[in-house]
C-alpha cells in the first residue's frame, strides 16, 4: 500500500511526532511510505526514507532537502520545469497543535487530500479538555470531576488535595503535576500557565485502574484493539511518555471480565461514532469502584498505538479505504446570471 506520513509540526509535542513517524516506518516496513516532514515554521519537507532517523532533523539535515508545497489532491514538489505530485493517503501524524487542534486537518480539507486523522470537529472536542468533558456530559459518559482555572482569574480551588494540574490543550503529560497540599500549588499552576492560559483541576484518585482502548471505523463496523492496563508509577511523566511512543512490540491484553471488556467499548463508541470517522483513536479510562470513567481522548495516539492491534497494518489499509467524504457544493452562478438577466446585463 502507498500511503504519506505527514509528522513534525509547531507543537510541544514535536519530537514526539518524529519519535512516531521513525516507529511506523519500522512497523509499516511493507508499506511504499512517503515521508513528509513540517517543520515548526511550517515549511513541508519531502524526507528520504533512509534519513528518517531522529538526529536527521535535531541536526536541521532535513532543510537540505525538497521543499513541498500543498495543491489540490495533495503535495507537490516543483522543479523549473517539471512537477512531481504526492496524493496517497495522508496518515496525520503531527501530536498537539497543527496535527489535533484542526489546523492540518482543514488544510487537508481545504486541498481535498484524503487522510487518516480526525476532522476539524473531531479536533475540537479532543485537543481542548474542557471541551472533552462538555462532550461527556452531551453524549452520557462519565469522566472525572474537574473544575477549570484561568491565567487571569485565580480562584479558591474546591476538590480536595491531592489533585492533578493539567493545562487544558496539552498531551503527555507535559505540563501537568500531582499537588499533594496547598504550599505545592503555586509552583504546579506556574509549570501549567507556561503552556496554556486554561488549566483543568481533576482529583488525585487512589486505587483507580487505568485502561487504553484504541478503535476505528472501516468496512462499516467498528474495530476494536486490545484494552491494556499500562504499567504506572504513580505519575507517568513526559520523558517517560516519549519512550513510551516508540513502542512497536504489542503489549499484553489486560485481564478483564467480558463484561468490562463491553462497558470499556461501548463507552468508546459512544465517544467515536458520528464524530471520529476516518480516525484510528485511543481512549484511556479509569476505572473506580466498578465505574467507567473517561480519561482522556488521543485522537493521534503516539505512534498510532500499534501495539495494541494484532495486525497493524491491515487496520491501516481497511481504515484508508473507508475514510469520509466531504461534499462540496456545486457552484453554478445561476443567482448572478439570473440577476444580469433581469437588468439586461
Amino acid at each position: 500500500m502507498k500511503l504519506t506520513i505527514l509528522f513534525g509540526g509547531a507543537s510541544f509535542e514535536h519530537e514526539i511526532s518524529i519519535v512516531s513517524a521513525i516507529t511506523l516506518k519500522e512497523k509499516l516496513g511493507n508499506f511504499d511510505i512517503t515521508f513528509i516532514f513540517c517543520d515548526s515554521d511550517h515549511t513541508f519537507y519531502l524526507i528520504e526514507p533512509e534519513k528518517m532517523k531522529a538526529l536527521t532533523f535535531s541536526k536541521g539535515e532535513h532543510k537540505k532537502m525538497p521543499r513541498l508545497t500543498v495543491d489540490q489532491g495533495g503535495f507537490v514538489q516543483k522543479n523549473m520545469f517539471s512537477k512531481t505530485e504526492y496524493n496517497n493517503v495522508v496518515l496525520n501524524l503531527i501530536h498537539g497543535s497543527d496535527g489535533e487542534d484542526g489546523t492540518i486537518a482543514a488544510l487537508l480539507d481545504f486541498y481535498s487530500i484524503k487522510y487518516i486523522g480526525p476532522r476539524v470537529d473531531a479536533c475540537t472536542f479532543s485537543y481542548d479538555k474542557r471541551y472533552t468533558k462538555y462532550l461527556c456530559d452531551a453524549i452520557g459518559v462519565k469522566s472525572v470531576k474537574y473544575e477549570v482555572m484561568h491565567k487571569d482569574e485565580h480562584c479558591n480551588i474546591q476538590t480536595p488535595y491531592p489533585i492533578i494540574i493539567k493545562p487544558a490543550s496539552l498531551g503527555s503529560s507535559i505540563g501537568v503535576s500531582i499537588v499533594k497540599e496547598e504550599s505545592e500549588l503555586d509552583y504546579a499552576l506556574d509549570v501549567a500557565f507556561e503552556f496554556d492560559d486554561t488549566v483543568l483541576i481533576e482529583p488525585f484518585l487512589e486505587g483507580v485502574k487505568e485502561y487504553n482502548l484504541a478503535g476505528y471505523f472501516a468496512k462499516g463496523e467498528m474495530h476494536y484493539s486490545i484494552a491494556e492496563e499500562p504499567h504506572k508509577e504513580e505519575f507517568l511523566d513526559f520523558e517517560k511518555k516519549y519512550m513510551d511512543f516508540s513502542r512497536s512490540e504489542q503489549v499484553l491484553k489486560a485481564q478483564l471480565s467480558e463484561e468490562m471488556v463491553l462497558r470499556l467499548r461501548t463507552n468508546f463508541d459512544k465517544v467515536y461514532r458520528n464524530l471520529f470517522e476516518g480516525a484510528l483513536i485511543r481512549c484511556d479510562f479509569f476505572v473506580l469502584n466498578d465505574e467507567v470513567l473517561l480519561n482522556e481522548i488521543n485522537p493521534i495516539p503516539g505512534s498510532m498505538a500499534n501495539y495494541l492491534f494484532e495486525d497493524f497494518a491491515t487496520a491501516i489499509e481497511d481504515l484508508a479505504q473507508s475514510l469520509p467524504h466531504a461534499k462540496r457544493p456545486k457552484v453554478t452562478y445561476d443567482y448572478i446570471h439570473s440577476i444580469s438577466q433581469a437588468k439586461g446585463k
